[in-house]
């Protein structure tokens, strides 16, 4: 069975924040039900003016094997039946903007009412105290309040943005993880609680190796030290054909794998070059170890250099682009990357979830188009007919589940 089987999720995220924590949930078995405004529902939909409007590629990234409910909560029909709902879930989730869940009056204290166990969960920008709490907030807005942008780019030049955005997904990660183990508690002592979390404070969680080597607890600020992570000849190398992303990252940072290196470059003379001979001349003669390094490196393409590395036991892999993560070998022959059917975009590979359990299997489902669920979920939990199904939806308090039908 899956692992979370029976945890039930009501999911009132948007783009990435709470939409990663939720989806984490059900990769392990939770069911979840995608709460969404039924005019343009969660905006991560629209994301770069995907076709259609409600089914972009960032869209399906975060949302699959879940359940979507248009429901519209600015009506008091809509409001009503999300109250009526929560009884019959274990978990809330939200990640609005500062203030819009007291707008909606939806916050812990009315659901609790309705359902004293409810575990509720927030993520915030910056949390809801302290003097940053009313500021809004997206995924590299934290990361650079949590210092990411100070570490990342050249030790000459400004803060640079990260790629992966942690701040968003990261905190969505760590609020799953709080999810659970309020769940257990639940398990022990009968009662719900308040869950939140701070994009800012969870994406320090991810600095905190640079925070903690390189600040002097908080005496000054880590350095940028570029792709230089590490001591000499920790860095990236240029390999044929020396298109942008065609490169190999090596990581060598004790001896043994300087012995392999060397021995993967077929250069056993770099062994007792003087040069070289340990970590404080590789230091002081870093450049000159580059070039050796490099000039061999150009005579291959970056996966030929990364496994002849690799296979000596050295810390190094190609620099994979965004296109080549799809097609991967290693990944496909895991099953990581699945080929999946899907409305708009037809069969297209979806990256997985890392984890593995052995006693936990969960097939991936197709991101839901918006409100494509709203029907059954009103039928199965709250036993409404079609009569107060139309009722509602010509009220204005539930989207239309039939317009998606033909595609899915």
């Amino acid at each position: 069975m899956p692992a979370l089987d029976g945890l039930r999720i009501l999911d009132m995220t948007q783009y990435e924040a709470g939409t990663s924590c939720t989806q984490a949930l059900a990769w392990m078995g939770a069911e979840v039900v995608k709460i969404e405004p039924p005019q343009f529902g969660d905006p991560g939909r629209g994301v770069r003016g995907a076709a259609g409007m409600d089914y972009s590629p960032y869209f399906c990234a975060w949302n699959a094997n879940k359940k979507s409910l248009a429901l519209n909560l600015r009506s008091e029909e809509g409001r009503d039946l999300l109250l009526k709902l929560v009884p019959k879930f274990d978990v809330f989730v939200e990640n609005y903007g500062p203030g819009v869940i007291e707008k909606l009056d939806i916050d812990y204290d009315v659901l609790s009412e309705v359902h004293p166990g409810v575990i509720y969960a927030r993520i915030k920008g910056f949390g809801t105290t302290g003097p940053y709490s009313g500021y809004r907030c997206m995924d590299m807005v934290a990361q650079a309040a949590a210092g990411a942008f100070s570490i990342t780019g050249e030790a000459d030049g400004p803060p640079m943005m990260p790629g992966p955005t942690t701040g968003d997904s990261g905190t969505g990660v760590q609020t799953a993880m709080a999810i659970l183990a309020a769940y257990i508690q639940r398990q022990r002592t009968g009662k719900g609680q308040v869950i939140e979390l701070s994009m800012q404070e969870a994406m320090a969680y991810y600095v905190r190796t640079r925070a903690f080597i390189g600040s002097r607890w908080g005496t000054q600020a880590t350095p940028r030290s570029g792709n230089a992570g590490g001591l000499p000849p920790v860095n990236i190398y240029p390999c044929k054909p020396f298109g942008p992303n065609d490169y190999i990252y090596l990581m060598p940072v004790n001896n043994d794998h300087w012995d392999g290196l060397c021995t993967a470059l077929d250069r056993p003379d770099l062994l007792v070059d003087p040069r070289f001979e340990d970590m404080g001349n590789r230091m002081a003669n870093g450049a000159a170890l580059y070039k050796e390094i490099s000039d061999w490196c150009s005579e291959r393409t970056k996966y030929e250099a990364m496994e002849a590395i690799a296979e000596l036991g050295v810390p190094c892999s190609a620099c994979l682009d965004t296109a080549e993560l799809h097609h991967d070998k290693h990944l496909r022959s895991r099953g990581f990357v699945k080929d999946m059917e899907i409305p708009i975009h037809g069969e297209v590979p979806m990256l997985g979830f890392a984890p593995r359990m052995s006693e936990s299997v969960v097939d991936i489902t197709p991101p839901p188009r918006l409100g494509q669920h709203t029907d059954d979920v009103l039928r199965n939990e709250l036993e409404l007919t079609d009569e107060n199904l139309n009722a509602l939806r010509n009220s204005g308090a539930i989207g239309d589940a039939t317009r998606f039908v033909a595609d899915g």
